[in-house]
Parts: C-alpha cells; structure tokens; sequence
C-alpha cells in the first residue's frame, strides 16, 4: 500500500505515523487531526471484516475467540505486564518511525522506502505478537477493540499512549538530533567553504 498510495498520501495508515512525521516537520500540522479521523475510520472497517471473516468459520465465537485483540496482562499472549507491553510498544514503534523517516529521507537512495518500511512491518511483529498481539498503531488496535468489547476496549488506551510516545520521540529526535549528527550535502560543503576560507 505504501507503494500504491504514498505518492498520493504519503502512505500514513497509522496515527503514530502522522504524528511522528508531523513533529519531524514532515507533515504539515493541518493534515494531521483528518489524517488520524480516516485511520481510525479505516481500523474500524478493517476490524468488520475481520469479525465478518472469522464469523465465516463453524464454532467462531467472538467472546472466546477474540479478533487479535491487544492486550496486558490476561490479555497479553503470553501473560506480559502492562509495563512490559508499554515499553515493548514504546519502543517497536519508535524503531518503526526512526525507519520511514530515515528511508523516506531526501538523502535516502529512492525507490527503497517502501521495501524498508514493510520488512520493518513484518519484523515487528515477530518480535511482539507474544508480547501483545501487537499494535504499534492505535488505529489497528481501537478497530478490533470496539468489536470485542470488555477488557480489550478498557485496555485499548495504552495502545494508543505507548505508540504515540514512542512516535513522539523518533519524530521529535529525528528532526533536532539527526541532523546535527547527519548533516545534508548542503550543511556539509557550506561548512568545508567556510573552514577553507
């Protein structure tokens, strides 16, 4: 998808995306509130065909069975705590942002950013699904915990906090530490003009 519509829309399916390229200074500020009302829009039709798919199979019982929600706790997979699916959260989605950023950077070599970004994607959640059933985008998480009701929807604010921090940090640290880490072309022969004058 982010091939097919990132030139239209820079490809943003997740709010902690387009918060995380907004105070990078990639995405203009105006954008961000319609951006994150079509997400969740967007979560939640994916979240009704997911129970209308899995509605299809004999014996499918959403109390019992769930949607993949997220979760702590009970919730959680493999039984993690809410501070380790914080942190887990936090962090995987600070790693996804540092990615696009970096792979949709003018610097980058072109063409690749999509590639980078799904293998990131892909990875994460090996990394996480026993930890969370993993989110890293309130949008995927609050689809299916409106339909599943209960625990999931009263748990469902920590996948929304911990993404969007961990969103904020990579953005923010993106923006006002990598440069002065990483300077442009530009940044770098202004500098060599200056130390050879």
């Amino acid at each position: 998808m982010a091939y097919a519509v990132g030139h239209v829309s820079g490809g943003h399916f997740n709010p902690a995306v387009t918060l995380g390229a907004a105070l990078a200074g990639r995405l203009p500020w105006k954008l961000t509130v319609p951006y994150w009302i079509a997400q969740l829009v967007g979560g939640v039709a994916a979240g009704g065909v997911l129970l209308a798919i899995a509605s299809g199979r004999p014996g499918y019982s959403l109390a019992e069975n769930g949607l993949a929600t997220n979760g702590y706790g009970e919730l959680s997979p493999a039984g993690y705590s809410m501070g380790a699916v914080f942190l887990t959260e936090a962090l995987l989605t600070a790693v996804f942002l540092y990615i696009i950023l970096g792979a949709t950077d003018r610097r980058a070599p072109s063409g690749f950013a999509p590639l980078a970004i799904g293998l990131t994607l892909t990875l994460i959640p090996l990394i996480s699904i026993p930890v969370s059933n993993t989110s890293v985008n309130p949008a995927r998480s609050f689809g299916v915990a409106l339909f599943a009701g209960g625990d999931a929807l009263g748990q469902v604010w920590l996948f929304f906090v911990a993404p969007l921090l961990g969103a904020a940090v990579a953005g923010l640290s993106y923006r006002f530490v990598l440069p002065q880490l990483l300077p442009d072309d530009r940044g770098a022969a202004r500098a060599r003009r200056r130390r050879d004058a």
